[in-house]
């Protein structure tokens, strides 16, 4: 019941920061029109791709079924295959259930974060961002996974692997902004590429306070459905068992009375 009606208030937020999200790619991509793909760090593609981390976003309780181990899963396949070309790959961790089991494994962990709550906020987002953006533009790192559960219905949750750098070209120019039907002209002060150094960065922490909404909402519906799944099966179990009984019982009761006639049955013959 209260994983109910915290899926409700999780959805709320998604919902409300969806249209934000919409805009920033919007004037993303009239800003990728007057700027070249090399014009950030962000956007650049290192030469040769050694390090690699993976974001796993996780809860930090249980109870709610499969939720984690499919997120742990899938941040173990793209492990296995960044290994498997040579790769060096560290993990953030999300969530102390992720972080206990990457511990338990004995992987990589350069961070974890296991102190944010149910209603993820922007600075707990930009507390994830930062440390990964300033990492990729030392160049200690080359390239960088987020893995979140994504939200969509209260039956359906499906892990999903996005890159979140280096940001993919396509993604902030891959449509046309429109209002009414007629393509919208930005004007940048002071510059378009300064708008870019602010507006990426930007547009990285959304991505991240995205999937911890994503995975927050995820989170209460597959609680919810554990927990109706486990009553279910403890309700059934009830039922069996209380069937068993009472056919235990009556037998016993209709042995009894079997001996009690049988005895009555030998005193009158004697």
């Amino acid at each position: 019941m209260v994983a109910t009606a915290k899926i409700k208030r999780a959805q709320s937020r998604i919902e409300a920061a969806r249209p934000y999200a919409i805009k920033m790619v919007d004037v993303l991509n009239s800003v990728a029109q007057h700027v070249g793909a090399g014009s950030h760090p962000l956007l650049e593609v290192h030469e040769e791709t050694k390090n690699v981390v993976i974001i796993p976003v996780t809860s930090n309780r249980g109870l709610c079924g499969a939720f984690n181990m499919n997120i742990l899963r899938r941040a173990e396949a793209i492990y296995r295959d960044e290994t498997a070309q040579g790769r060096e790959v560290s993990f953030v961790a999300v969530g102390r259930k992720g972080a206990g089991y990457l511990r338990f494994a004995e992987y990589n962990i350069i961070a974890a974060h296991t102190e944010f709550t149910d209603r993820p906020t922007f600075i707990e987002a930009k507390a994830v961002a930062d440390e990964i953006v300033e990492m990729y533009q030392e160049g200690s790192i080359d390239k960088v996974y987020i893995v979140f559960n994504h939200f969509k219905s209260a039956l359906e949750q499906k892990p999903t692997t996005h890159q979140l750098l280096p940001v993919k070209q396509e993604e902030i120019s891959g449509g046309e902004a429109e209002a009414g039907g007629m393509s919208v002209e930005h004007e940048f002060e002071p510059d378009a590429v300064r708008v870019l150094y602010d507006l990426l960065p930007r547009y990285v922490n959304t991505v991240v306070l995205r999937a911890l909404m994503e995975s927050a909402a995820s989170e209460h519906a597959a609680r919810r459905i554990a927990m109706k799944n486990a009553t279910d099966s403890a309700t059934e179990m009830i039922e069996n068992l209380t069937r068993w009984y009472n056919r235990a019982r009556q037998a016993q009761i209709t042995q009894e009375i079997a001996e009690i006639v049988g005895g009555a049955n030998a005193l009158q013959e004697a």
